[in-house]
């Protein structure tokens, strides 16, 4: 499904985002992209330097280009206080809404992509879906529902979209793991039968698409996964298996992930740098289950994930290796 009209998008520089951006243009969307200060131009499409907590000059550039969408990607999953993830995730939220509320009162669609976070963990054989409590149970998390109390609050037409854990082509969040089982490493930190949910992220961006034209989408928030929920365990065969070669597994106690989290904290301390492990993160994997369902987005949009997991696996690593990343 293409978006017909001028399209205003965040987080371009970002995984996702940058993986939004290339669809778009792909089909012939006029886009104009929101860079944060210091960040260069982007060689594909167009883009505007611009501050979030700059509400006047978002205003300015709102009534002068006049998007018809508004896709909002851009946020931090990495902080070192809860002020760093309000900074990144709710304030730019917020800003743009003001700014669309003021002059773009016939905006078609403002989608939010938000997080699994926001809602916390799920148990075992209880996949989240959208009755749940929202509940989160850490910074990253509670920082994207505070974002999405803010949408559910305006007059706009809006949609929110809270994948499972995304991954694909471009991602560095997942790297680490497809770098070890390359180098004949599978390594689990007490977490290998734990549960998660996942989506390809071309499958997430179809998602994101259908939601700026879906009318039964307006006002509406949905999970979304492949419904094939597995565990570290599983996730992590596949990676062996699709690898092409051997790997040796090492299941290392989980107070390592502690261990590791004391010293990321210690150096972020030291420089006010966000680390990978920290105790934000330790708190996330210690948990049975991170599972959702999208039957909602079936429902709806008439969402069909079209990448299953090896599928999503042997593209992943093909990239991987094509761009040099492995």
């Amino acid at each position: 499904m293409k978006i017909q009209g001028k399209v205003l998008l965040t987080g371009a520089s970002g995984f996702i985002g940058g993986r939004l951006r290339d669809r778009l243009l792909t089909d012939g969307a006029d886009v104009l992209s929101i860079r944060r200060k210091g960040s260069p131009p982007s060689k594909q499409g167009r883009s505007v330097e611009l501050e979030y907590r700059d509400l006047p000059s978002i205003e300015k550039l709102l009534a002068e280009e006049k998007p018809d969408v508004i896709l909002h990607v851009a946020g931090a999953t990495k902080g070192v206080t809860y002020k760093d993830f309000t900074h990144a995730n709710v304030m730019p939220t917020v800003n743009l809404l003001k700014a669309a509320e003021s002059k773009l009162p016939d905006l078609q669609r403002f989608v939010l992509v938000s997080s699994l976070a926001a809602f916390g963990p799920s148990a075992i054989d209880k996949p989240h879906e959208e009755t749940a409590t929202r509940s989160p149970i850490e910074f990253y998390g509670k920082s994207k529902l505070e974002a999405e109390r803010a949408i559910e609050a305006s007059k706009l037409k809006w949609t929110i979209v809270r994948p499972a854990g995304v991954y694909g082509p471009g991602d560095a969040d997942y790297l680490n793991l497809f770098r070890e089982v390359s180098k004949g490493r599978n390594v689990f930190f007490g977490n290998r039968d734990r549960y998660w949910s996942a989506i390809y992220v071309d499958d997430l961006i179809d998602v994101i698409l259908l939601a700026t034209q879906k009318p039964e989408a307006v006002g509406k928030g949905y999970l979304l996964s492949t419904d094939h929920h597995l565990t570290w365990g599983e996730f992590q065969a596949m990676l062996v298996e699709l690898s092409g070669r051997k790997a040796m597994t090492i299941n290392l106690p989980e107070f390592f992930v502690g261990i590791a989290a004391f010293f990321g904290e210690l150096m972020s301390r030291l420089d006010g740098k966000p680390r990978l492990f920290n105790k934000q993160k330790a708190i996330m994997g210690a948990q049975s289950a991170w599972t959702c369902s999208a039957t909602a987005a079936r429902k709806d949009l008439g969402f069909v994930p079209k990448v299953e997991i090896r599928d999503g696996i042997t593209r992943t690593f093909g990239w991987y290796r094509e761009n040099k990343w492995l």
